[in-house]
């Protein structure tokens, strides 16, 4: 089957499973978007997702940016909800001050999906993300065993507290847990998930620890600067592995870069996003989170990925 293929069967069916037939686009003819920050490929995607999917239904989309900080995030959350959005879309800017967004949503009587990003104490009707436990298990699963399940280990943190860090550090935990050969011996957090922070951070830790063998960093931006930093380290047989299957990073995983990242549906995200949010301004009920798989991509078959991206 075409990857393609896959991935919309995968969004469609979790789509179909959602809710009745019968629910129509009509009633809803504003969307808010607030994301966290769109210099980010992957938070970019998503956006380009959801506004293309709801041109298609003649739903406008009304987009916020707040480059990763909390509080402009909720003035422009503010004045969103002043702009008779009908729901609202929302991708925090980070663990702080997150829940202020949903809160001022719920106030107002609009529906809230949370994507990438879930706010503690104050989820939204439901939260749509990549199943980032069981992508982040099956990346380190598989760097660790191209290190033949033994050596030193580096992991590079995305934002400290937010979903994405959290579930990715507890599914390569799990993976770290199960080789007993494997030893963990530094870890940082980022704060932008870039790839200048990927190669400053790994950089510092190779001096203190150059006998690593294996990296996870928990985005591919990271793991681009984790790459660089080996190379510029001059260090041999350091397997590095990434997450997100960014544009611009999945070209260079084919070209073997890296070693590893998990694909994520990005777009397959947006569309849903849209979706629920149509079923939620209709009155349904939600699941609470709607969990998409992502895909363990390596040079073997990144290039299908490239092809397949939209």
């Amino acid at each position: 089957m075409q990857i393609k293929t896959a991935i919309w069967a995968a969004v469609a069916l979790a789509t179909t499973a959602l809710s009745p037939l019968g629910v129509s686009a009509g009633e809803v003819k504003k969307i808010g978007l607030a994301v966290s920050n769109l210099q980010a490929d992957y938070f970019n995607q998503i956006k380009l997702g959801v506004e293309a999917y709801a041109k298609e239904k003649g739903i406008e989309v009304i987009t916020v940016d707040a480059k990763n900080d909390s509080a402009t995030q909720v003035s422009q959350v503010q004045d969103l909800l002043t702009q008779d959005i009908d729901a609202f879309i929302y991708i925090p800017a980070g663990a702080a001050a997150a829940a202020v967004p949903t809160r001022l949503a719920k106030d107002a009587g609009i529906p809230v999906v949370n994507v990438d990003r879930n706010a503690d104490g104050a989820p939204g009707d439901t939260f749509i993300a990549t199943d980032n436990a069981t992508s982040a298990y099956e990346v380190c699963k598989y760097i660790i065993g191209k290190a033949e399940g033994k050596g030193q280990m580096l992991m590079v943190h995305g934002q400290k507290g937010t979903t994405p860090e959290v579930e990715r550090t507890k599914g390569c935990m799990k993976a770290i847990g199960e080789n007993p050969g494997v030893e963990l011996v530094a870890e940082q957090w980022s704060e932008q998930w870039s790839q200048a922070e990927g190669l400053n951070i790994t950089q510092n830790l190779l001096q203190a620890h150059p006998d690593v063998k294996i990296i996870f960093a928990q985005a591919d931006g990271l793991a681009l600067g984790a790459a660089q930093a080996v190379k510029v380290s001059g260090a041999e047989g350091v397997i590095v592995g990434g997450f997100d299957g960014d544009t611009t990073a999945l070209p260079i995983l084919a070209e073997g870069g890296f070693a590893a990242t998990a694909t994520q549906q990005v777009r397959g995200i947006g569309r849903l996003a849209v979706d629920s949010a149509i079923k939620l301004a209709a009155g349904e009920t939600l699941p609470a989170e709607q969990l998409l798989p992502g895909f363990l991509t390596t040079p073997e078959n990144a290039a299908q990925y490239v092809a397949e991206h939209p």
